[in-house]
């Protein structure tokens, strides 16, 4: 494949609901540009796109895959992402470096969560996009009611550009708004052929062009004015004037088809390489430089070279892919370049582009194009590679923090080594999940964007070539214990049966100390009742002793002792018996002092659309969080909450049911409070079951 220049590059996402076809969709624009050979089938498990065999089993992407083609003289970049909203992180790596996106949408069902989370993710970025209708070959398609749903939902900038032309409930033909053309669709091979316009279609063409036609005269006063002088653009001024209305999300074209059957795609890939404004074009992107200050980095090939990794593949026979797109500048193979991230060097091997997971080798990737290499030493997903000449880092993807946390328990003991290691591999391809052992519950926790995430994170570790067992269940509460009232217990150590025998005894005074959750220790002693030189034994003694309270042997905290009485022997005592006597003192002064079970409380901030606001407000109360105020942002509600950690351990799960998917929470420690007792009641007793 020749090397392009950025004018003639495209960097296309793919977007939308589970279900939507884009990897279909992909499919079918790579057959028609002849980058594959064969058409392959999501049900048979042969598609370009999802070639993981966790894709290939489940009939659906878990990753966001790269591949590219030629078409009419121009290079276009396909980034298709998944639809499942555990996969956020990696829709946002395909926004990062779309030039365009594409959101599919089922012609069945509409606009969906999924293309409604796309569209805010696109928004966000200025990432301009259009919509293509799928699944036109399918029964009870309506492709007028969609495109009626999306424009009154996004306004007026939403306009079909094409629809598809219905006899008998199927699509035998499709209309040309722009060029006032029809095209009837061969049913053997999917492709159009042109056919005169019926007349019955020359009034909607008319509303449709002059809805055009305003986006295109706000593209400056000259257009506006023989707008308004009732003067026909141009076919250059009109082109203009599509471009800039697409670039700055006046415009989001509705085209319509079946990927599936390949009717309408040669029409869509049309437009992508015509209107949609090429990696050149791209508004300069800011730099940082190693003072701070920052820079415009603009896409050329002229400027030191500046690229960003915003994809990592684990090959179990190549090793770590690197996918990447340059900025600026270029990049050669058996280079050596800087890693402004790491602060490090960095070697170049081999260069390839991507079709899926088959590479084709090049000697080098240019400004605005995307490419990947192997085996980078350094280098992880997020990494700026650049030229020492000009070192600076491009700006980061934030990706979303895990709200989900299950404990991983090994099925053969002594596979938890081979899971940590396992999953921190893992973690080069996915940075949306962490691994971690809790050092109180000494517990494996899991933590990731939801339920479907971790399953597919588990199903790749029992295969190659890891091939380590496990399951995921419920983690378990770092609960705390403390006491209520002031007490004075006796702790007293005596082995004395012949010989060198063991001595300590000591008086101390427990009391709540809310000021500080870590022990306080003190000490009044008279007289040399207990020597000096045992106080730290004591306080040993006691420091262990918090760490496993009385009623289900959680740490205890807000806590003070003080040492005010005691005695010792001249050769029996020791600091170990000092120890000893101090956590018997520990132990009495726990029970007597009316103890009782804090659970963790968080801070939580839902983000929800205002009309889910009363269900997600009555289930916080459900799970005894208190409201602490709504706010709204441009998406709807802002719920902040506080509530018992307990409670929110299925949280991410349930708020995707409640919400279809468009509600998402942070959440974060807040304090320890006081149980109540049909709680406490409950823990304590797992405790003893478990002990």
């Amino acid at each position: 494949m020749e090397n392009y220049s950025a004018d003639k590059i495209r960097n296309i996402a793919l977007f939308g609901h589970v279900g939507t076809g884009k990897s279909t969709l992909a499919e079918a624009i790579l057959y028609s540009t002849k980058a594959i050979d064969r058409f392959g089938k999501i049900t048979d498990g042969n598609t370009t796109m999802d070639f993981d065999p966790e894709e290939i089993k489940r009939g659906m992407s878990v990753s966001t895959a790269v591949a590219c083609c030629e078409y009419k003289g121009s290079k276009i970049n396909i980034i298709d992402t998944p639809g499942d909203f555990d996969f956020l992180g990696e829709e946002m790596s395909g926004v990062r470096i779309a030039d365009s996106g594409v959101i599919v949408i089922s012609a069945k069902g509409g606009s969906s969560v999924g293309s409604e989370k796309a569209i805010r993710l696109l928004s966000g970025k200025n990432v301009p996009f259009l919509f293509f209708v799928n699944r036109m070959d399918e029964p009870n398609a309506d492709f007028e009611a969609v495109a009626e749903r999306m424009m009154n939902r996004y306004g007026n900038s939403v306009i079909p550009l094409s629809f598809p032309i219905m006899e008998g409930g199927e699509m035998t033909g499709i209309v040309d708004v722009m060029n006032r053309k029809a095209f009837s669709v061969d049913k053997a091979t999917g492709k159009l052929n042109e056919m005169p316009l019926p007349d019955e279609y020359n009034a909607r063409i008319d509303e449709l062009q002059e809805k055009v036609n305003e986006v295109v005269a706000e593209a400056d006063d000259a257009l506006m004015e023989k707008f308004f002088a009732g003067e026909p653009f141009t076919e250059d001024e009109f082109r203009h004037g599509v471009h800039a209305g697409f670039r700055e999300g006046k415009l989001h074209p509705i085209y319509c088809g079946s990927a599936f059957k390949n009717i309408g795609v040669d029409f869509l890939l049309n437009c992508i390489s015509k209107d949609t404004p090429p990696a050149g074009k791209k508004p300069a992107l800011e730099g940082t430089l190693p003072d701070g200050s920052t820079i415009e980095v603009s896409c050329s090939i002229d400027d030191p070279l500046a690229m960003f990794v915003f994809k990592t593949l684990s090959d179990p026979f190549v090793g770590k892919i690197s996918i990447f797109k340059v900025n600026a500048g270029t990049l050669k193979a058996n280079t050596a370049v800087y890693n402004a991230t790491k602060g490090k060097e960095e070697r170049i091997g081999g260069l390839f582009y991507l079709v899926g997971k088959k590479q084709i080798p090049t000697d080098k990737v240019t400004a605005g194009d995307i490419g990947a290499t192997a085996k980078l030493a350094v280098t992880d997903t997020n990494d700026t590679l650049c030229d020492k000449a000009r070192i600076l880092e491009l700006p980061k993807i934030k990706f979303p923090t895990p709200c989900l946390s299950k404990s991983v328990t090994p099925r053969n003991k002594g596979d938890e080594d081979k899971i940590i290691s396992g999953l921190q591999k893992l973690a080069d391809a996915d940075r949306c999940f962490t691994i971690e052992t809790d050092p109180e519950t000494k517990e494996m926790v899991l933590s990731g964007l939801g339920d479907m995430q971790l399953k597919v994170l588990i199903s790749k570790l029992a295969g190659k070539p890891y091939n380590v067992e496990c399951d995921l269940g419920k983690p378990k509460v770092a609960y705390r214990e403390a006491i209520r009232k002031k007490v004075k217990v006796q702790g007293k150590h005596k082995k004395q049966s012949g010989g060198h025998g063991q001595y300590g005894d000591v008086w101390i005074e427990f009391e709540p100390n809310p000021e500080s959750e870590e022990l306080v220790f003190a000490e009044s002693v008279f007289g040399g009742a207990v020597p000096k030189n045992f106080f730290p034994a004591v306080e040993k003694g006691l420091q262990e002793s918090v760490k496993k309270g009385v009623l289900a042997g959680y740490p205890v905290v807000n806590l003070k002792a003080t040492l005010v009485d005691g005695s010792y022997h001249d050769v029996d005592s020791s600091e170990m018996a000092f120890k000893i006597a101090a956590n018997l003192a520990f132990k009495a002064g726990m029970t007597q002092a009316s103890p009782i079970l804090l659970e963790p409380i968080s801070s939580v901030e839902i983000h929800i659309p205002e009309e889910k606001q009363g269900d997600i407000m009555g289930d916080m109360n459900k799970r005894r969080g208190r409201i602490l105020g709504i706010d709204a942002d441009e998406f709807g509600s802002v719920i902040n909450a506080e509530v018992p950690t307990a409670e929110m351990l299925e949280y991410a799960t349930d708020l995707k049911a409640m919400t279809q998917g468009r509600g998402w929470f942070s959440l974060e420690h807040a304090r320890y409070e006081q149980a109540p007792q049909e709680v406490a009641d409950k823990v304590i007793a797992e405790a003893q079951v478990e002990e």
